[in-house]
């Protein structure tokens, strides 16, 4: 029988399902055969002797480990502590919830989650003070792109706001205080967060924490994470640190001394930028102003030379470029500034896009990292504040069919960590009652598993699977939201198992 941790020599009788399956000749049981963490053969089910301790799928469907491309580790793992926000329907409602939320240690109140922009009234620092008097109430938006502070947090914080509203900068740097606990207690949560990951079939994440991550990451490692593999970002304040220190993307990054079963596990990831603000908080850049305010066409935080600038410093010491660009305009600009650098890397989001620009993603061999599940939590904010735009919304099928390549993710704590909503979100296109929401952006399942992992089951690569309880390719949109995973398989190591 086996259990969480055991090292296998191979899964029995597995039905090989995504990358991987074209490779076989029938869709009988197959053995899956694993040796020093990758897998080492495919053979019908019985051919060959069995090794090791072994795995029973008894014909259930394995594909590879699942990767979230897109996860901001340590307010994701916080965010069990924070009272969550996002059924709130109005600014009262709000104020009233977080009357009656304990404070957490360091004296603050925290909800995460809300979205003041389907409220029919606005956020008032006199409606939020009036219910949380003078403890520090904090409340982050589901985008993270705006805060609501009460008075006490405004002068704890030393900030000021007449409607205790911060937005874009501002509000990153509250989130970077909040999320600034202490270690021990963030590496403690971050391991239970990884457990629950790991219950969903993540094999690996990147991680784009706004924090010196390459400190964080060995030092976990040291402590006994060991849930899945992490690219971890640095950003542009840390960009000179990140080259003084020699940090390359795509490098190892541990200690000599990391536990066997961390080695192997953290790579470095790309420099991340942030080049515009978000739909919910109306500040994405966008070719077509804001209903309701002819002047507001959002903002690029980081101008088009200064982003030239950044990836040019970074491509030359061996870094690869994450930009977050989530308007048309935004995402014009990211796709110059790549031409004009030669960098590589990703465009995380690409929310809206140009039709001219699709096809650059491909020319230019930029992956479009994009967040299927927030087309569906987004999809009234589109109808309302979008419905004028005259670019893509939220393309998939567009931007398969332009020869790029896409990458999921969750933007984790926007959307849940969990990648089957987001196959299941960009499979079809809907996660309630209402139809599908711009069919014609669908994918298959097939593309959308390829989107969701960075290896194939072959001989070779990496001994990194998932054991699924149900046919990914004969479930329904509502059936992929929830999988059962029976198994998750970490470099031959079990790191989840029912």
């Amino acid at each position: 029988m086996t259990h969480l941790g055991a090292r296998i020599g191979m899964i029995r009788a597995a039905r090989v399902a995504g990358p991987g399956r074209e490779f076989l000749l029938s869709d009988e049981p197959v053995d899956i055969h694993m040796a020093d963490g990758v897998i080492a053969d495919i053979a019908p089910s019985g051919a060959l002797p069995s090794r090791g301790e072994v795995l029973e799928a008894d014909g259930a469907w394995v594909i590879p480990g699942l990767w979230d491309n897109h996860v901001h580790t340590v307010q994701w793992a916080l965010a069990a502590e924070r009272e969550p926000l996002g059924d709130v329907s109005s600014a009262a409602e709000a104020a009233l919830r977080m009357e009656s939320v304990a404070a957490l240690a360091d004296g603050r109140r925290v909800g995460s989650g809300f979205r003041d922009a389907l409220w029919a009234d606005a956020p008032s620092l006199e409606a939020l003070d009036a219910r949380t008097g003078e403890e520090p109430t904090y409340l982050i938006n589901a985008d993270v792109h705006s805060v609501w502070l009460n008075s006490a947090a405004l002068r704890r914080e030393g900030f000021t706001s007449p409607d205790g509203m911060l937005r874009e900068e501002e509000a990153f740097e509250i989130s970077r205080r909040l999320n600034a606990v202490d270690p021990e207690h963030a590496d403690r949560a971050v391991r239970l967060a990884g457990e629950r990951a790991a219950a969903r079939g993540i094999t690996g994440l990147v991680d784009f924490d706004m924090a010196w991550n390459a400190d964080a990451w060995p030092r976990r490692i040291a402590a006994g994470f060991a849930q899945h593999r992490v690219e971890f970002a640095v950003y542009p304040f840390d960009l000179e640190r990140a080259i003084t220190e020699g940090l390359r993307t795509g490098e190892l990054w541990e200690t000599h001394d990391a536990p066997a079963d961390g080695r192997g596990l953290v790579r470095v990831g790309s420099l991340k930028v942030i080049s515009d603000g978000s739909l919910g908080t109306r500040t994405a850049a966008c070719s077509h102003p804001y209903p309701g305010d002819d002047e507001n066409f959002g903002v690029l935080t980081v101008e088009p030379e200064r982003l030239i600038e950044l990836l040019t410093r970074a491509t030359g010491a061996g870094l690869a470029a994450a930009v977050h660009a989530i308007g048309d305009r935004a995402t014009t600009a990211a796709l110059d500034a790549f031409t004009i650098t030669g960098a590589s890397g990703t465009i995380e989001h690409a929310q809206l896009v140009r039709h001219a620009d699709l096809a650059r993603f491909a020319r230019l061999g930029v992956v479009a990292s994009v967040q299927p599940q927030h087309a569906l939590d987004d999809r009234d904010l589109v109808d309302g504040y979008w419905a004028h735009q005259t670019a893509i919304g939220y393309p998939l099928a567009a931007l398969r069919d332009a020869g790029a390549e896409l990458r999921f993710g969750s933007d984790a704590p926007v959307a849940p960590l969990d990648p089957w909503l987001a196959i299941a979100a960009a499979v079809s296109r809907t996660d309630d009652r209402r139809g599908a929401w711009h069919p014609e952006e669908r994918l298959s399942v097939d593309d959308a598993l390829r989107a969701s992992v960075r290896s194939s089951i072959r001989p070779g690569e990496p001994a990194d699977l998932v054991l699924c309880g149900r046919s990914p390719a004969a479930s329904s949109g509502a059936q992929l939201r929830e999988m059962p995973i029976l198994a998750t398989v970490l470099g031959g190591r079990i790191t989840h198992c029912r």
